[in-house]
C-alpha cells in the first residue's frame, strides 16, 4: 500500500456524480421524500399566488375603489399565506428529518467499513482523518440534505413559476430579463469548479487539525512529561492557520460568485423596472400587471441567487462525499474467502508457521518474520523469546490474521487462516496485549467486552481467576464503576487484569500472552501468575516475555533473532547449548531488574 497522498494530492472532484450515490442512502425513504415534494410544491405555490392575489388587489381594489373586491382580494392574499405557513412546516420538519437520517446512516456506513479495516491501513491513516470524515463531512451531507437541497428545489420551482407567471404579466419585460441568463450562467460554471477544489482542500486542512487533535490529547501524559506543550500547540497552530486560509480562499471565492451573480440578477431587474415603469406610465400595461412583474422578478431574481449560493454548497458537498466514499470503498485487505473453510467443530487451539515470510506495509524491503518454522500441540504452553525486534509480537499480529504473511502459511487446528474466517479464527483466541485497552465504561463492561452474550456469573468466574475482585471491589461504586477513558482510575496493575479477565471470558482455545505481567508487582504478579497457570490448563497458550524468569517452567521456549527460529527447547536444554538464549538469560540473571529483584 503506498503512503496517502497529502491533502494537495489528493485529487478534487471534476464533477457532481458522486453525489448520486447519496439516493442510495434516500431511496429507502420514498414515503417521507414524496410528502416532503408535495408541501415544497405547496409552499412554492403559495408564493406565485400571492403575486396574483397582489395584482388584484391593485387592480381590483385599489385601481378601481371597489372596497368589497378589496375586502375579498384581502382574504385570498391571507389564505395564501396561511398555505405557505403550513406547507413551509411541513416541507421544514421533513426534510431536516430526512437530513439527520442520511447523515446518521452514512456515518454508520463509513464506520462499519472502518472497523472492518485491518491495522495495515492505519498503519498509513491517521485516525484523526477518520474522525473528520465521520463528524464533519457528514455535517456537511446532513446540510445538503436536510437543508440546502430542498431550498434549492424551492427556488428551482419558484424561478420556472415565476418566470411563466412574468411572461403572463408583461412578455415583454420577460424577454428583456432572459437577455441577462447567459451573463449570470457564465460566471456560475466558471466559479463553480474552483469553489470545488477549494471546498476539497479546506475539508482536508480540517482533516489535519483533527488528526492533530486526536494524537497529542491521545499521548497528554507523554506531551506533558517531556514539555512539550508549547512545541505541540505551535505544531496545532499552523494547522489551524492552515485550514482557516483554505477556508478564507474558498470563502472569498463562493462569496465572489454569489456577489456577481446578485450583482447581474438585480442590475437587470433594476434596468427591466425601468422599462416597465415607463410603459405602465404610456398605459401599455395596468398597475397591477406591474405589481405583479416586480413581485414575480424579485421572486426570480432571489431564486437565481439562492440557486447560486446552493452550487456553492453543492461542491462542497461533493467533496466531503468523495471523502466518505473513499473511505466508505476502501476495499479491507483482510477478508473471509468468498466459500470460507470452515475451521473444525472442536477447537483444539493446534498452531503451526510454516516457512513463514512477512514484512509490515510500511516497510515492504524490510522482513521481520523471515522464514519461520514452528507448531504448538495442543494444550501446551509455548513461550517466544528473544531480544527486542525479533519478531515476537509479530508472531501474535499474524495469528489474529492482522496481516497476511507475504510467503509461507500459518495454521490453526489444521486450516489454513487465509482460507477461513477471520472472525471465526478470532473466536477461538483470547488476547492479552502488553498495554492493554480499558474503554470509558465500568468493570462489568469491560471484561463482557471479551464476550458480549457472556452473563454476569461467566464474568465475575474470569474476574476471580484474573484477582480483578481483589481491587474492584474496593472501587467507590464497586463492580459499576466507571473506570474513564482509558481507564485512568486505575493502576497499570489493575488495567492488566482487567485486560486478562476479558480474555479469560472467552475462554479461548488459544490464550495468547503478550508480556501480560509485565505492569504488576510482586503480590499481583504472584497472584497472576497462578491464575493463568489455572487458566491454561486444557488449552493452548503462547506467551511472550522478556523476562525469562517468568517462562522458565513453559513446556517449550521458541528463541527468535531477526525474525527467525535459532533455537527451541526447555529452559534447561536451551542454557546448555550455551547459545542466545542463555546469553540473555545470563544478563538478566546477574543483574536486578527494574523492580530492584533478581529475575
Amino acid at each position: 500500500m503506498a503512503p496517502p497522498p497529502s491533502p494537495s494530492d489528493r485529487p478534487s472532484s471534476r464533477d457532481l456524480r458522486v453525489l448520486r450515490r447519496l439516493f442510495a442512502l434516500i431511496a429507502p425513504y420514498r414515503a417521507r421524500v414524496a410528502l416532503a415534494a408535495v408541501s415544497l410544491t405547496l409552499a412554492a405555490g403559495a408564493v406565485l399566488g400571492l403575486g396574483s392575489a397582489l395584482r388584484w388587489l391593485v387592480d381590483a381594489g385599489f385601481a378601481a375603489g371597489n372596497a368589497h373586491l378589496l375586502d375579498r382580494a384581502l382574504l385570498g392574499l391571507c389564505g395564501f399565506v396561511v398555505l405557505l405557513a403550513g406547507a413551509t412546516y411541513a416541507r421544514s420538519y421533513l426534510v431536516t428529518w430526512l437530513g439527520e437520517r442520511v447523515a446518521a446512516d452514512l456515518r454508520r456506513l463509513v464506520f462499519e467499513r472502518a472497523l472492518a479495516l485491518s491495522p495495515a491501513f492505519y498503519e498509513l491513516t491517521r485516525t484523526g482523518e477518520v474522525v473528520s470524515r465521520l463528524t464533519a463531512d457528514t455535517a456537511t451531507v446532513q446540510t445538503i440534505v436536510g437543508s440546502s437541497a430542498s431550498m434549492a428545489l424551492r427556488n428551482v420551482l419558484l424561478f420556472a413559476g415565476g418566470l411563466a407567471m412574468m411572461a403572463i404579466a408583461s412578455p415583454k419585460l420577460t424577454a428583456m430579463a432572459l437577455l441577462v441568463l447567459p451573463f449570470i450562467v457564465v460566471p456560475l460554471v466558471a466559479f463553480g469548479r474552483r469553489v470545488r477544489k477549494l471546498s476539497r482542500e479546506s475539508q482536508d486542512r480540517l482533516g489535519d487539525v483533527g488528526a492533530d487533535i486526536e494524537e497529542s490529547l491521545a499521548a497528554i501524559r507523554t506531551v506533558q512529561a517531556f514539555g512539550r506543550e508549547s512545541a505541540d500547540a505551535a505544531r496545532f497552530g499552523a494547522r489551524v492557520e492552515g485550514a482557516f486560509e483554505a477556508n478564507v480562499r474558498r470563502a472569498r471565492a463562493r462569496s465572489a460568485l454569489i456577489a456577481l451573480v446578485m450583482l447581474l440578477v438585480f442590475g437587470a431587474v433594476g434596468f427591466v423596472l425601468w422599462v416597465g415603469g415607463r410603459d405602465a406610465i404610456a398605459g401599455e400595461i395596468t398597475a397591477g400587471q406591474l405589481s405583479a412583474f416586480v413581485f414575480y422578478a424579485v421572486v426570480v431574481a432571489a431564486s437565481v441567487g439562492a440557486i447560486s449560493e446552493f452550487a456553492a454548497d453543492l461542491q462542497r458537498a461533493a467533496g466531503a462525499c468523495e471523502r466518505l466514499f473513499e473511505l466508505a470503498d476502501e476495499i479491507p485487505q483482510i477478508a473471509a474467502p468468498a466459500i470460507p473453510r470452515a475451521l473444525p467443530a472442536r477447537a483444539e487451539g493446534r498452531v503451526a508457521f510454516e516457512s513463514v515470510r512477512f514484512a509490515y506495509p510500511s516497510a515492504p524491503d524490510r522482513a521481520v518474520i523471515d522464514g519461520l518454522d514452528f507448531s504448538v500441540e495442543p494444550g501446551r504452553t509455548v513461550a517466544i523469546v528473544g531480544p527486542s525486534g525479533a519478531g515476537k509480537t509479530t508472531v501474535f499480529q499474524l495469528l489474529l490474521r492482522f496481516y497476511d504473511p507475504q510467503g509461507g502459511a500459518i495454521r490453526l487446528d489444521g486450516v489454513k487462516l487465509d482460507e477461513a474466517d477471520p472472525a471465526a479464527v478470532r473466536a477461538r483466541i483470547g488476547l492479552v496485549a502488553q498495554e492493554p485497552t480499558i474503554f470509558a465504561a465500568d468493570v462489568m463492561e469491560n471484561i463482557r467486552y471479551g464476550r458480549a452474550d457472556a452473563d454476569d456469573a461467566a464474568v465475575m468466574a474470569a474476574a476471580r481467576a484474573a484477582h480483578v475482585d481483589e481491587f474492584a471491589e474496593r472501587l467507590p461504586q464497586g463492580w459499576n464503576t466507571h473506570l474513564g477513558e482509558r481507564g485512568v482510575r486505575l493502576s497499570g496493575g489493575q488495567r492488566q487484569r482487567i485486560a486478562i479477565a476479558r480474555a479469560l471470558v472467552r475462554d479461548p482455545a488459544l490464550l495468547l500472552l503478550d508480556e501480560a505481567t509485565s505492569a504488576l508487582d510482586a503480590e499481583s504478579e504472584r497472584h497472576v501468575q497462578a491464575a493463568l497457570e489455572t487458566a491454561g490448563k486444557g488449552r493452548t497458550v503462547l506467551v511472550i516475555a522478556h523476562r525469562l524468569a517468568t517462562v522458565a517452567r513453559a513446556d517449550r521456549l521458541l528463541v527468535l533473532d531477526k525474525g527467525r527460529l535459532v533455537a527451541s527447547g526447555t529452559h534447561a536444554t536451551l542454557m546448555d547449548e550455551g547459545g542466545l538464549y542463555a546469553r540473555l538469560a545470563a544478563l538478566q540473571f546477574q543483574a536486578p531488574d527494574s523492580r530492584g529483584r533478581r529475575a
